[in-house]
């Protein structure tokens, strides 16, 4: 199980992870701010170690430099006084002992190897040495400088093998390798001794002071990374009480406010926050007491005007139904007055509704509608207005039903709505290009998600911007020009709301001189969520924009 579980939890972390340091500023900051400073503290180190490096090397070279001197003085002397002595072995043996005695006591080792000018190597042997120093652990390079008999003294650092009772080299450390020639008065031999200095303390101070200064480093960046976690709370943390009243201002709740404390920046913020904050809720208030008087006066107006309505619409019934016993200017009047009377009931009819929907009084009467009959219902009420205006109608739907739960008579509402438009729109002598039969077309469709009626027209269509503004409450694209289907301004409105109310689409396209298409598009299932239509927005006839 925990095999299995493995492979989830690390992406899941990782996510987590992810997530956190792209939210959080604080983490960005102290992870940013702890990560120059472990560069700043790196580059210091290394350049503090270096420093004192190399002043201790410089200091132990001339420390062993001058002890050398020393020794080879000290050598010349008694060679000076065993000048006279006869045997030469002897005098070489002597000299070479107490080379090798003074080294054992004064901790570095000594090499001695010759004659010089001979060509005779460490390796090959004939060569005395003290400690327990590995002969290789002086350098060819050095070895060759003193190939040549006259060679100045010289030095270099090497690396100085120890060999255990068997001759095995079981360390290697740091040290400084002084080569320096004697002569023997006796047989006149030149002869190199190397003396091996190693640097023990030397490398115990560098790790003493390497071990103190990562842990000076390691506190110190725990240090700053703490400062900088305290520091940015303090600067993030009203970001982040300002974010969530901001976020529950958002939701609704418009008395949230910021606690106020202090007198520093951040303090003077949350007051200038909370100012706002007061400002919006008080106009936001007033806009909502102006738009519940506004929708009160719409409804009162609309429901006191119904009475006056019917009493100088019987009055207007009688003098239509008399306009035949008038004078042509008295008939052509009653005619105006019926003409207007419907339009003033339409407008009330329709200011009723709008209030309804303001109100959230709306509600639907659902069932399966089948969009294709709604389509041909809608068509042959309208026909009449059509041919008024020499507008042809045609529906272009496919055989099998397109069924819609809905509300019939809203939906019906909207269609009609829509075909009001496109003949209030049309331009006489608009032809469809692609059937060649009716300046307005009906198409329907449907899916298995979802059914869809678009009004197509070839009028006077829509100019960049106005799709969205079409379906705003009496709204029109030329208020200079009249209304030939006596609308009211608010069919569109009442369109959307009704479409909204099902959980569809209601949407517009247009071209300026290219005609325009209206597509509403219901759920198969009421407020189920659409994902698309089974019709396109945009007319398959439609010319190509130019660019």
């Amino acid at each position: 199980m925990l095999r299995a579980r493995a492979p989830r939890s690390f992406p899941g972390a990782l996510r987590r992870g992810l997530t956190f340091w792209r939210r959080s500023i604080q983490a960005r900051v102290v992870a940013s701010t702890v990560v120059l400073c472990a560069l700043v503290i790196a580059t210091m180190g290394w350049l503090l170690l270096q420093q004192i490096r190399d002043g201790l090397l410089d200091r132990r070279v001339d420390a062993v430099t001058h002890e050398v001197a020393g020794e080879i003085v000290e050598v010349d002397d008694l060679l000076s006084q065993a000048s006279g002595q006869e045997d030469a072995s002897v005098q070489r043996g002597d000299i070479v002992d107490v080379i090798l005695d003074r080294a054992s006591t004064r901790g570095y080792g000594v090499v001695v190897a010759g004659p010089a000018g001979e060509g005779v190597r460490i390796a090959q042997g004939g060569t005395s040495s003290s400690g327990d120093y590995d002969l290789a652990s002086v350098p060819v390079s050095l070895e060759d400088h003193f190939q040549t008999i006259g060679a100045a003294r010289a030095w270099t650092y090497a690396d100085l093998g120890t060999l255990d009772d068997q001759g095995d080299v079981v360390r290697h450390e740091p040290g400084i390798v002084v080569g320096s020639q004697i002569s023997l008065p006796a047989d006149g031999a030149t002869y190199t001794v190397y003396f091996l200095f190693p640097l023990e303390e030397q490398q115990s101070t560098m790790d003493l002071v390497t071990r103190a200064l990562l842990t000076a480093g390691g506190l110190l960046l725990v240090l700053v990374a703490g400062v900088t976690w305290l520091v940015t709370r303090q600067v993030v943390t009203p970001v982040r009480m300002a974010r969530e009243v901001a976020e529950r201002l958002a939701a609704g709740r418009l008395q949230e406010r910021l606690r106020v404390s202090g007198e520093d920046d951040v303090a003077r913020l949350a007051t200038s926050f909370n100012q706002m904050a007061s400002n919006l809720q008080r106009q936001i208030r007033q806009l909502e007491e102006l738009s519940r008087v506004q929708r009160r006066f719409v409804s009162d107006v609309s429901h006191e005007l119904r009475t006056p309505l019917t009493t100088v619409r019987m009055a207007g019934d009688v003098l239509h139904d008399a306009r035949r016993d008038f004078d042509p200017v008295t008939a052509r009047a009653a005619e105006l007055l019926q003409m207007e009377l419907d339009r003033f009931e339409t407008l009330l009819a329709d200011l009723l509704e709008i209030s309804r929907f303001d109100a959230g009084a709306a509600v639907l009467d659902l069932d399966d509608v089948n969009l294709v009959d709604v389509a041909h219902r809608v068509v042959d009420s309208t026909r009449p207005l059509a041919e008024q205006h020499d507008v042809r109608l045609r529906v272009l739907a496919p055989d099998h039903p397109c069924l819609a739960e809905a509300d019939v008579r809203r939906v019906e509402r909207v269609v009609r709505n829509l075909v009001t438009n496109a003949i209030d729109h049309a331009h006489v002598g608009g032809v469809d290009r692609r059937v060649g039969t009716a300046d307005v077309v009906i198409h329907v469709a449907g899916d298995e998600q979802a059914a869809a009626i678009a009004v197509r027209d070839y009028g006077v269509g829509l100019a960049p911007g106005e799709s969205a503004m079409v379906f705003n409450r009496f709204w029109r694209a030329d208020p200079a020009r009249a209304r030939t289907s006596g609308g009211t301004g608010l069919g569109l409105s009442i369109s959307m709301e009704d479409t909204h109310l099902h959980g569809g689409w209601l949407q517009a396209w247009g071209r300026p001189g290219e005609g325009s298409q209206f597509r509403l598009t219901l759920p198969r299932h009421v407020r189920h969520p659409l994902r698309q239509s089974p019709l396109p927005l945009v007319p398959e006839d439609a010319p190509e924009p130019v660019r």
